[in-house]
């Protein structure tokens, strides 16, 4: 199997899979979830995009199966891939008419700030307003502006980065190390709620039209409470594998974007103590295969105790 990422679709997130018959499969990452796998050692390219419109896209696998060049892609998907060419459609660039009716509809601005204090600015679109954040693993964010379009909410994105140095990506290895300590929650409420008045005072006296200033929080999603919560009972450390290779076994406590608060099962089936930060995030591209694993920990156990 083929792993896609982590999505959220819904308020349920879930390990999105390609299997090698050509059909897409979701294992949920419900609290509680036990993940048992061993990954494939290689990447593999996970085909491309072809965009029809609003909600309407098609997945299209790579007919080799290659390894990934670009990225998750190998250079032949990637060269055909409609979405990489939205990021400079405010710039002029010639999109194809399913991807230019998708960036046509209206998109929202917002601010996103992670464990650590980290805080960006992006774009998601109407149909994917709530999820996008949700897929981010942002502990708060904010809603500043809803626009009539893709090509204004990018104009305005490129101005808050230029303006105020709001950073448009957030390293994933970034939001891990923040989830192994994260900053007290009111603390990143009111950095977000800081940046987000600063970005809307800059909104508000632009000559431009096209969109509208907006006052709104996002919702996170219950499941990722706990990972976000500096006051979270026990203790917890960097996950001690990487999912390049081998077996490795977790049980989910709590989500935030594909970054997981996971418990270890031994072979009796308890836990080991303390809770592990692993970035599910980086299975995306393995190739995997489920079965009774687990992850190796007893010659890392001294060191992390």
């Amino acid at each position: 199997m083929l792993v896609h990422g982590v999505v959220w679709d819904s308020t349920s997130p879930a390990l999105r899979l390609f299997a090698p018959e050509g059909e897409f499969s979701e294992i949920a990452l419900a609290r509680g979830s036990a993940l048992g796998l061993r990954v494939v050692p290689g990447l593999w390219c996970l085909g491309h995009t072809k965009v029809h419109g609003p909600g309407d896209r098609t997945h299209v696998p790579c007919r080799g199966s290659s390894p990934a060049e670009r990225g998750k892609q190998c250079g032949a998907c990637f060269a055909r891939d409609d979405s990489r060419l939205m990021h400079d459609f405010h710039r002029g660039t010639s999109v194809p008419t399913g991807l230019r009716a998708y960036l046509m509809q209206p998109h929202w601005l917002y601010v996103a700030t992670f464990a650590n204090g980290a805080t960006k600015v992006g774009t998601a679109s109407a149909q994917r307003k709530w999820n996008r954040l949700a897929e981010q693993g942002a502990v708060h964010a904010s809603y500043v502006a809803h626009a009539e379009d893709g090509r204004v909410v990018r104009i305005l994105e490129d101005m808050v980065t230029r303006e105020l140095g709001l950073v448009q990506q957030v390293r994933s290895a970034s939001k891990v190390a923040g989830l192994v300590e994260p900053r007290a929650g009111v603390e990143i409420l009111a950095l977000n709620r800081q940046h987000a008045g600063r970005v809307r005072d800059l909104l508000g006296g632009l000559a431009m039209t096209g969109y509208s200033v907006v006052e709104e929080e996002w919702d996170r999603p219950a499941l990722a409470d706990r990972l976000c919560d500096a006051a979270d009972e026990g203790r917890r450390h960097p996950y001690p594998a990487t999912f390049d290779a081998g077996g490795h076994g977790l049980r989910v406590h709590s989500l935030s974007g594909a970054i997981a608060l996971a418990g270890l099962p031994d072979a009796s089936g308890a836990e080991v103590e303390g809770s592990f930060v692993a970035d599910l995030g980086t299975l995306k591209g393995r190739k995997i295969e489920f079965g009774p694993h687990l992850t190796a920990i007893p010659a890392l156990q001294d060191s992390l105790f």
